[in-house]
């Protein structure tokens, strides 16, 4: 229903702040895109990682160049909210009316934040994998699935619980020429919400977690007493930290999150500096995902469409 409600929005001439998946794939996406822009009407979208202080100061050190050439890239994104067996069939295992499974859910998350951080990814070689193939029936708005019911009439799921890509990055990226892999898992046992990623250089790198969201993990030159990983809690001058606390050691949580969020829609909304994801953003997370899924079926490496104004990390 995100694409049918961005599309109404825009065909009204309103702004909107939606969440992702905006469309159950590339195509739906794509369509959100093409009336915001007929609209000229502002967007946002629900990639609130982005917004994580430690995340916007590992940001800086990339393109500052501190950790030099990037190299290669890992990303995850692994939850446990489907590992379950007895977990309800509800509607995100249902291509007609969630699309993918995990690669929509989880996955557009990763491909957008590795794109915010490194630049476009240019293609991909995908693997999925439905790990849970049944599930109890769920009458349709009386639980989510979050809801257990035992001894329930079992009826397959659709989509993928596990999605994996190789990855390359295009010409114009910060990460030109670099490659890694991206993963995501709704059935991992043991993760609650670990949405990571570890980013390599020629002089350094840096890692973080989100279940440690308020740290970072940063290692900087190949010589001396303390090389290797140095532990940084984000502080007042990482990103929007300062606006909620006044000190390390003191965390941000998830909702803050979104309250930047919504700052960042309202400033790009009334003439301010652009520093909101867009409509163009969801759309290259969206064309990322199509093609993990598009690879996976066909075995081979796929290409992906580059987008047009997105706020990607391109090479200046």
């Amino acid at each position: 229903m995100h694409a049918e409600i961005g599309i109404a929005a825009a065909k009204a001439g309103k702004s909107f702040w939606i969440e992702k998946p905006v469309g159950r794939g590339a195509t739906e996406t794509e369509a959100v895109e093409a009336a915001a822009i007929a609209a000229g009407v502002t967007t946002t979208i629900g990639f609130n990682y982005r917004n994580a202080p430690a995340v916007e100061h590992a940001k800086q050190l990339i393109a500052s160049g501190a950790l030099g050439r990037i190299t290669n890239i890992r990303g995850t994104f692994f939850a446990d909210y489907s590992a379950e067996p007895n977990g309800a069939l509800s509607w995100r295992f249902i291509r007609k009316f969630a699309g993918s499974g995990v690669l929509g859910d989880l996955m557009g998350h990763l491909a957008d934040l590795v794109q915010y951080l490194v630049g476009p990814i240019a293609e991909v070689s995908g693997i999925t994998k439905t790990v849970i193939t049944e599930r109890p029936v769920l009458e349709m708005g009386s639980g989510t699935h979050f809801s257990v019911i035992e001894g329930g009439k079992m009826e397959p799921v659709e989509n993928e619980d596990y999605g994996g890509a190789l990855i390359r990055f295009a010409d114009n990226a910060i990460a030109a020429g670099a490659v890694g892999t991206i993963e995501a898992s709704r059935v991992a046992v043991g993760p609650r919400a670990s949405y990571t990623f570890e980013i390599y250089g020629t002089e350094g790198s840096v890692k973080w977690d989100f279940e440690r969201m308020n740290e970072i993990e940063i290692a900087i030159g190949r010589k001396g007493d303390h090389v290797g990983y140095q532990r940084v809690m984000a502080s007042p001058g990482f990103g929007d930290f300062a606006n909620f606390q006044p000190g390390a050691g003191t965390s941000m949580g998830y909702d803050d999150l979104k309250i930047v969020e919504a700052r960042k829609f309202l400033e790009a909304y009334f003439g301010g500096v652009a520093k909101n994801s867009n409509i163009h953003d969801a759309v290259s997370a969206a064309r990322v995902v199509s093609a993990i899924e598009e690879s996976a079926e066909s075995k081979k490496w796929v290409a992906i469409k580059p987008a047009t104004g997105t706020t990607a990390a391109i090479s200046k």
